[in-house]
């Protein structure tokens, strides 16, 4: 009730603007063909008014799309939950361990990362989804799977039922020759007819909905397995991807062991590593510099139960455990652990970025015909923006595919009042590479623990 509740508040009503985009539209679409497609075909396949078989299997259909479009728009228009503007911790001698976002004038919270998308700190943010236009995050995160786990159930059962109505409906069109098999698709052989004519439009809508359910049965039912997967230990998308890059970057024996100290290169605990591990050493020039070969990492979150992390996200009053803020951690590590580490990564990160000087324009184009063919098919296939290059700028690039590169703009100010980062993908032939330059490349202290 308190979550339904959250749903119609007046402020929460001013975020109708999120169905205007591609992402709800397509999948509010795909929702709609499937439900009243099912409908219809139960009609022809099994009359709800005639027996009780029938009576459940359409109050199943109505009850599937109810419970659907209800999570669907609780992830939707609860949302995730943002950090608080201005926020800062308790104790400000914490503030060393967390990065500041000159966005939102505040710390980043524990688990919280800044979303370009929604341009705020979200909570335990896991990832921003096209589908419902907005994070999936602390608030919403249980909604979203349970949409995730339905969508697929609910895509079967309308699957089954676009079968047999095809099934049943040629089977009565169908007439036998001495050589041949003809379907007449004009009329049904039987009497009564059927209250709903299947027709050669009506077969074509059905085998397009048949479609359409087996292929969105297959993609959100994997999403769910990775969800699932993530939350049974208590992790999100991003954190698991800050793992994995740990695993790459400290030795790979099975098992390391670090006592817990203050600052940036240190801070974590004993760590048993997964299955990811890799089974030789990594090369000395892939380790991250500001590793010891020691040096371990345990995720602080994962309580080592996954009933105990199934329950901080699955409740029975719907409203996940916590604040959003703090979070319970595993005995024997550090609240901040997994925030030291995002820290070196970023430090590791900038030191292993590569100068670029634009020696040509680029107006920020996703699929650019002006710089080549190979370019143009190859566009990343993200939602990252792109980022507008004038001859003679400066980039930072931090990773990058065959003919793109993903960096930030050099900026003459970079403190300017209310101007965030210009971050973004550009062409690869529209750009040098230029030495590193000690004075120019230079960034302030202050930068280094900013977004």
């Amino acid at each position: 009730m308190g979550t339904f509740c959250s749903m119609i508040k007046f402020e929460n009503l001013q975020e109708l603007k999120r169905l205007c985009h591609w992402g709800p539209i397509i999948a509010l679409s795909v929702i709609a063909i499937c439900s009243i497609m099912a409908m219809i075909d139960s009609v022809l396949w099994y009359w709800p008014l005639h027996t009780t078989g029938g009576s459940v299997n359409f109050i199943m259909l109505i009850n599937w799309t109810v419970m659907i479009l209800y999570n669907y728009f609780n992830a939707m228009f609860v949302g995730p939950g943002f950090v608080p503007l201005g926020w800062k911790p308790e104790n400000s001698q914490d503030s060393m361990y967390l990065q500041y976002c000159k966005v939102c004038q505040a710390f980043k919270a524990p688990r919280s990362h800044h979303c370009r998308k929604c341009n705020r700190c979200v909570m335990k943010m896991d990832h921003h989804c096209p589908w419902i236009n907005n994070c999936c995050g602390y608030q919403n995160h249980a909604s979203f799977t349970l949409f995730l786990l339905l969508v697929p159930l609910g895509c079967v059962h309308a699957a089954f039922i676009f079968v047999m109505t095809m099934y049943t409906q040629l089977y009565n069109r169908l007439s036998f020759g001495w050589s041949t098999v003809k379907i007449d698709m004009s009329a049904a052989r039987r009497d009564p007819l059927p209250v709903v004519p299947f027709g050669l439009a009506a077969f074509a809508a059905t085998l397009f909905a048949l479609g359409l359910a087996l292929g969105t049965t297959i993609a959100v039912g994997m999403l769910f397995f990775i969800q699932m997967k993530i939350i049974l230990r208590n992790k999100t998308s991003i954190e698991s991807w800050i793992e994995e890059k740990v695993v790459l970057c400290l030795d790979t024996s099975y098992s390391y062991r670090l006592t817990l100290t203050p600052g940036l290169t240190s801070g974590i605990t004993s760590y048993k590593a997964p299955s990811l591990a890799l089974s030789k050493p990594v090369q000395a020039k892939d380790r991250i510099q500001y590793y010891q070969l020691d040096e371990t990492f345990v995720f602080p979150y994962d309580l080592g139960s996954r009933w105990k992390n199934f329950k901080q996200v699955f409740t029975w009053s719907g409203v996940p455990e916590g604040d959003g803020l703090e979070w319970p951690i595993r005995e024997g590590c550090h609240q901040y652990s997994l925030t030291i580490e995002q820290l070196k990564q970023k430090a590791d990160k900038r030191v292993r970025s590569v100068r670029y000087k634009a020696i040509e324009n680029y107006s920020g184009a996703y699929c650019p015909l002006n710089r080549g063919i190979k370019t143009f098919f190859t566009s990343p296939c993200t939602e990252e923006p792109r980022i507008q290059l004038q001859k003679g700028e400066f980039i930072l690039a931090t990773r990058g595919l065959r003919y793109w590169l993903y960096g930030e703009k050099i900026l003459d100010d970079p403190f300017i009042e209310g101007v965030s980062r210009i971050r973004g993908w550009f062409p690869r032939n529209c750009v040098e590479k230029r030495p590193c330059d000690t004075e120019t490349e230079s960034v302030p202290e202050d930068e280094k623990k900013t977004r």
